[in-house]
């Protein structure tokens, strides 16, 4: 039998409830022996249980989690009076004989200071031995949280988790010692920064030298608290991996990443919910966004162009949730892409001409696909001569012409106002005197401004939208117009779509992880009411191999586009051969 304090943070009374029983259990359902309310709460969150030895919690809510101390935990035990439970807006505590500190006096006492009365010198101090239990029943990486001792001779933790608890504990000392000492971080630049928390990190763990096992990795422990504290984390390491196309940051102890396009799951972590939200924060401020419960979806850059999509609790059940798709940090050029595979080169001399001759060229596929990778590298056949204007929601184009001018959309402000959409862009800069328009993606009513500007003397326009085919990407851009809200008939908006667009370019991404260029359709005019097309390259799936790769031929069709035969009506050397 024993006592539970309930403390809700949006109330100032504190609530005392007797069970009984050896075992109690917590929910949202009327069933349990204590009843809490919210949504983020499940309908048995926890069972409290008195066992021998003390009394332990375990999390039942199906993943939407417990912490005890500021730690989530699976199992933990046994319990002290000055333990902490959060359930949700929640604190708990536990009285009973069995959570007073004499239970454990086998244990050295443990003294705890008020953070403002500590010194410097106090904080970069060991930290005092932790009470040893029975070995526990479950991985340290679920039942992280459980009391053990933190030592060489400890049986129960692998070296990574042994590191991951030493990080944890290294970098809360750091925030101590950075607070204590008032460190001004906003007016410290880069560099200046980097060198003041190494310093303090150093400091901290020559304090803790004769407490850290002496098979610990001291500089990998160093650099993974030093990411932490002001980089990306341990998604640092991921980030200047070339291979690694995609990181999927689920929740904090929840990672996965692509590479050779296949996913695979993370062994690093971090170290908890905050430490993902300080990095969400990291990146987005700089871009002048925000992320909070009044707005908990973000879309932002990296400084290398990578996207960037967070979104956060109460959208995001289990966690902060952020996903960063990487660009390279090597300018790709048509070449790389000839030898990936992903087209050939009688493809490559035809997407040539259709740039340079100013042909209108839509490049679908679905996500992930690699369009805005692609549409980087056509665009570097546009003539040096040329004003380029670039429209984006996050800009991610890098163009290596010299006269590029890159305008971003905007999102609103905290009062909801100041937003500037693309299609405010793609009308203003049709007054920017633009020789070409590229915009990044077109997904909604800006399709219709950017097929007009392609009908109004703005020939050689490229784009990216959203299609699994050619003919789908007709459907697509229908609907589309529609969102304009102009009350436009079906025959309008076909025929605008005919005159406007040129050459539809369709990539795919195959099982294996490949990325190809599966067909080149034209667009050759409108006949009764249908827009019609004809392929004039396509890649032809032969087969899997054994290890899952995927084999094909890219292949001509024998049609010769009507803009060819008007190129070598005017005189201009064309190369016939490549449609054979």
């Amino acid at each position: 039998m024993f006592d539970i304090n309930i403390h809700n943070d949006t109330g100032s009374e504190v609530e005392t409830r007797h069970c009984s029983d050896r075992t109690c259990t917590i929910g949202r359902s009327g069933k349990n022996t204590i009843q809490l309310k919210g949504w983020r709460i499940a309908r048995t969150h926890a069972i409290i249980e008195e066992k021998e030895d003390g009394i332990y919690i375990t999390d039942t809510s199906s993943g939407i989690g417990i912490l005890v101390n500021g730690d989530p935990i699976t199992t933990f035990g046994p319990l002290l009076t000055r333990d902490t439970i959060s359930i949700s807006s929640y604190r708990l505590s536990v009285l009973s004989e069995k959570t007073s500190e004499a239970v454990l006096d086998e244990a050295p006492p443990v003294t705890e200071t008020e953070p403002e009365k500590e010194t410097a010198a106090e904080v970069l101090s060991p930290p005092p031995e932790t009470r040893p239990l029975p070995k526990p029943e479950h991985s340290l990486h679920k039942t992280f949280g459980v009391r053990h001792t933190l030592d060489a001779d400890s049986t129960s933790a692998t070296a990574d988790e042994h590191r991951f608890l030493w990080h944890k504990r290294i970098h809360e000392k750091l925030m101590e010692a950075m607070d204590l000492r008032r460190t001004d971080v906003e007016s410290m630049n880069d560099e200046e920064l980097t060198e003041t928390v190494r310093t303090l990190v150093a400091a901290i763990l020559q304090k803790m030298e004769k407490q850290l096992p002496p098979d610990l990795d001291r500089k990998r422990l160093a650099k993974e608290v030093l990411d932490e504290a002001i980089g990306l984390g341990p998604l640092e390491d991921f980030l200047a991996d070339d291979s690694i196309t995609e990181i999927m940051v689920n929740r904090y102890n929840d990672i996965y990443y692509e590479t050779q396009g296949r996913l695979q799951k993370s062994p690093v972590t971090f170290s908890s919910d905050n430490a993902v939200l300080s990095v969400i924060e990291r990146i987005v401020s700089p871009l002048g966004r925000r992320i909070d419960e009044s707005s908990p979806m973000v879309d932002g850059r990296l400084k290398d162009g990578s996207r960037v999509n967070a979104i956060i609790p109460p959208l995001a059940i289990n966690g902060p949730c952020l996903t960063i798709r990487k660009f390279s940090r090597k300018k790709l050029v048509i070449e790389d892409f000839v030898q990936f595979g992903s087209i050939s080169e009688n493809m490559v001399s035809f997407l040539e001409n259709a740039v340079r001759y100013r042909k209108n060229i839509i490049i679908s596929g679905g996500t992930g696909s690699g369009k805005t990778t692609f549409l980087n590298v056509l665009s570097d056949f546009i003539s040096h001569a040329e004003r380029i204007i670039t429209v984006e929601d996050s800009a991610e184009l890098k163009l290596g012409q010299p006269h590029v001018v890159s305008l971003e959309a905007r999102p609103s402000n905290m009062e909801g106002k100041g937003a500037v959409n693309i299609r405010d862009l793609v009308r203003n800069c049709l007054r920017m005197r633009p020789d070409r328009i590229v915009v990044g993606e077109c997904r909604g009513s800006e399709t219709l401004d950017m097929l007009q500007a392609m009908n109004t003397g703005h020939d050689g326009s490229l784009t990216t939208i959203h299609a699994n085919s050619p003919r789908d990407l007709i459907s697509r851009l229908e609907v589309m117009i529609m969102m304009a809200g102009m009350e436009l008939p079906e025959k309008a908006i076909r025929e605008q779509i005919a005159s406007a667009v040129h050459l539809v370019v369709q990539q795919a991404r195959f099982s294996d992880g490949s990325r190809k260029i599966t067909h080149i359709t034209e667009i050759t005019g409108m006949e009764t009411g249908v827009v019609q097309m004809q392929n004039i390259f396509l890649y032809k799936q032969q087969g899997i191999d054994k290890d899952g790769m995927v084999h094909g031929e890219f292949t001509a069709t024998g049609r010769i586009p009507e803009f060819y035969e008007t190129l070598r009506q005017q005189g201009l050397a064309t190369d016939m051969s490549i449609f054979e």
